[in-house]
């Protein structure tokens, strides 16, 4: 009887579980459907902290791909280290009228080093589960947990991760004893969390969001955590690897982290002070010395990744990076202000969150720690404060680049942290200016040099250029200049490495065909150097602020020799359009034989009403069409 009865009740929770989780699509609201490539059914994420050095990650999701453009969003990736520890994982698979039709667990999943390819030393892995499945829609399950060893950073609660993705239901719950204070900072969903007592005494701070549309993907717009729901976790104390610490500012973290992680590395030997400062010796100007100093780095050293244990914050001993000439961006850094230190130097250790596409800051009101991905080198002198990326090996002394450009950085310093900002490249930085001279034979092939120069932002166009074989340097140059039947002559590349530097590329060509001949006229594009070819996606209604992430000017002249006795089929161009955003002109003149084709593009980078998109796209028209222009020549 109790056997009975013990498989009765058994019986009875499988159906109530599957009455729960019915995973038929034509469950799915209509409303969430539209821009929606997948659906969260339901997400429960919870975060525990038991203590300072254990907090566990739980994570329950049940997602439903409509069609294949998510189904990346149905692979489950779930990475562990040294410190963070995969428990479990197991799922299941429903087809669309909610049928499960297989399940998988950590042994189904495949096992990767989550290295990089320029890793030396990088101790993360992850677990992968891909689905292959080819009938849409279907649904996935994931449950899944891990345990972390460490409280100074935890993970954002980022529900919507991308365009496409529309929500049910979605939870997050951050638990932990009444006396663990957070600060907590929450995007585009509610900013006050519920907070209740559990029945052990435990403090739940929860975030829900539930039937939420897909955000559709819109051109232009700001960074995604400006626009998606999302929830951020701070702690006050904190133990990391065995050490503990706390902090409510900027100033304590940055204390914390000079004070744990920097100030005992920096150490070198007599022999390597001594050079560093007979190489030096005859300099007087601290900027120039310094730059002496970085050169010495980069002549010296390689970059290399080094994520293991406390290493992933931080950086190799100094003199390690001296014996070895390698390091990661913090050991790299690290050892440049030791060698500025030697000849009296002082700099900055500054945590910066890298990206090229986006300007993305530490926040001013809401420090933390996982903000930061990269470290950069400030050189703090008297009336000029400079900047430097110490992994690279080629560019020079204060540039950044469009990688860490105009964003908040902690400087991590003896007296505290501080928030510093980088430079800003404008339009008046980023430019660049092409002249060119071609000659357009009887028989329509074209020769000629043209002579570009790249400044701001634009430096480091040519870099992948540069130590390649003259055959690929041909193909690639064939790409980014769409001549047909191009053929490079000579290529010479040359930068100035100086406090305003720039990359200068000459180049003689010719090509058969450029001009084509029928009826006694002859027809070219006007500009085929640098053209744009597409408008951005019309969008209607849209939602977004219009975001340019930096500006730039572009202007070129191409002076062509026609062949003698012809003229003008037609009116010559004359195109100008003038927007809050950015400006464009475009004009051409025959004067004899020679034909003068000018261009110049301007655009102001920042953050515009999202009402000026239609302005944007009648922007870049008025460019293509203008881009467009043929040519069509006469004889007199």
């Amino acid at each position: 009887m109790r056997l009975f009865n013990l498989t009765i009740c058994l019986l009875l929770l499988s159906v109530a579980a599957n009455a729960q989780q019915n995973y038929d699509v034509n469950l799915i609201p209509k409303e969430l459907t539209p821009y929606a490539n997948t659906i969260v059914r339901n997400s429960v994420e919870t975060v525990e902290v038991k203590d300072l050095n254990d907090v566990e990650y739980h994570v329950t999701e049940a997602i439903t791909i409509l069609n294949k453009n998510g189904d990346d969003r149905a692979r489950l990736i779930a990475e562990y280290d040294k410190m963070k520890e995969l428990k479990y994982i197991k799922g299941y698979i429903y087809n669309s009228f909610g049928q499960q039709i297989s399940k998988f667990s950590k042994s189904d999943c495949e096992d990767y080093s989550a290295a990089h390819d320029f890793s030396l030393f990088e101790d993360a892995r992850m677990k992968v589960y891909t689905p292959s499945i080819t009938q849409y829609p279907y649904t996935i399950v994931y449950d899944y947990a891990y345990r972390s060893k460490q409280t100074l950073g935890f993970e954002n609660w980022e529900p919507v991760e991308h365009h496409g993705v529309a929500i049910e239901k979605s939870s997050f719950t951050f638990i932990c004893k009444p006396d663990f204070s957070i600060k907590y900072k929450a995007t585009k969903v509610s900013a006050e969390p519920l907070i209740t007592t559990d029945a052990h005494g435990l403090k739940n701070y929860t975030w829900q969001i539930s039937n939420q549309k897909a955000a559709k993907y819109e051109p232009y717009s700001p960074y995604y955590s400006d626009y998606l729901p999302s929830v951020e976790i701070a702690p006050q104390k904190f133990n990391y690897y065995g050490i503990d610490g706390s902090y409510n500012s900027w100033a304590e973290l940055g204390k914390w982290e000079y004070d744990n992680l920097i100030a005992s590395r920096q150490a070198l030997t007599p022999e390597t002070m001594q050079h560093i400062k007979e190489i030096t010796k005859d300099i007087t100007d601290p900027k120039l010395k310094a730059k002496k100093v970085y050169e010495y780095m980069q002549s010296k050293t390689h970059y290399i990744s080094v994520q293991v244990g406390i290493g992933g914050n931080q950086p190799f001993l100094a003199a390690d990076v001296d014996k070895q000439n390698y390091g990661d961006c913090k050991a790299l850094v690290n050892y440049t202000q030791a060698l500025l230190k030697a000849v009296d130097i002082n700099s900055y250790y500054c945590v910066v969150q890298a990206d090229d596409d986006y300007t993305i800051g530490l926040q001013k009101d809401f420090p933390g720690m996982e903000q930061g991905n990269h470290i950069i080198l400030c050189v703090p002198f008297k009336n000029d404060t400079t900047w430097a990326d110490c992994t690279s090996q080629t560019i020079p002394f204060g540039y950044l680049g469009a990688f860490t450009d105009d964003r908040n950085v902690l400087a991590c310093t003896p007296e505290g942290g501080k928030l510093l900002h980088t430079p800003k490249y404008t339009f008046n930085d980023n430019i660049k200016t092409r002249k060119a001279s071609f000659v357009i034979e009887n028989n329509g092939a074209i020769s000629g040099t043209m002579t570009t120069v790249f400044k701001g932002i634009d430096y480091e166009y040519r870099d992948e250029l540069i130590n390649e074989s003259k055959v690929e340097q041909d193909k690639m140059l064939q790409k980014i200049y769409p001549i047909n039947n191009l053929l490079i002559d000579k290529l010479d590349i040359a930068q100035d490495k100086s406090f305003t530097p720039s990359t200068t590329e000459n180049i003689k060509l010719h090509a058969r065909d450029y001009a084509s001949f029928a009826d006694g006229k002859y027809y070219f594009l006007l500009n085929t150097i640098n053209r744009i070819t597409e408008t951005p996606k019309e969008v209607r209604n849209r939602v977004n602020d219009v975001y340019i992430a930096r500006g730039s000017t572009e202007e070129d002249e191409i002076t062509y020799t026609i062949p003698a006795g012809y003229h003008l089929q037609k009116e010559p161009l004359n195109a100008s359009v003038e927007k809050p955003f950015g400006n464009f002109k475009a004009t051409m003149e025959l004067k004899g034989n020679q034909l003068i084709f000018k261009r110049k593009l301007q655009l102001i980078g920042g953050t515009y009403s999202k009402d000026t998109y239609q302005d944007l796209v009648d922007f870049y028209q008025a460019i293509v069409d203008a881009d467009d222009y043929n040519v069509a020549l006469v004889k007199n």
